[in-house]
């Protein structure tokens, strides 16, 4: 399994870190595929097959740690990615309100 689990939706309070201003403040760290539960049950494919997917974006995922689990807010097309190409790991910013 790529991933610890699978949501639909977030269980967490809004954090209020919207933009990606506010997310640059967070600084980016590893964090393994296993251990994340991703917001979202679909994966847009056009993100996922994009070269230029970072372009106008953020080019680290963003987590957000609640009671003790990472959940993947934004950036599943760059773990998937990161996962068919055989890596376990992921270049994340991880919040904790």
């Amino acid at each position: 399994m790529i991933f610890k689990g699978v949501n639909d939706g977030r269980p967490y309070p809004d954090h209020g870190v919207e933009t990606i201003k506010q997310w640059a403040d967070v600084a980016p760290r590893l964090v393994r595929l296993d251990e994340l539960v991703t917001t979202k049950r679909t994966l847009d494919l056009e993100a996922l097959l994009a070269d230029d997917s970072t372009f106008y974006g953020d080019l680290f995922a963003h987590v957000v740690q609640y009671q003790g689990v990472l959940y993947l807010e934004d950036g599943l097309h760059r773990a998937v990615r990161a996962a068919l190409q055989g890596r376990r790991v992921l270049h994340a910013r991880v919040l904790t309100p």
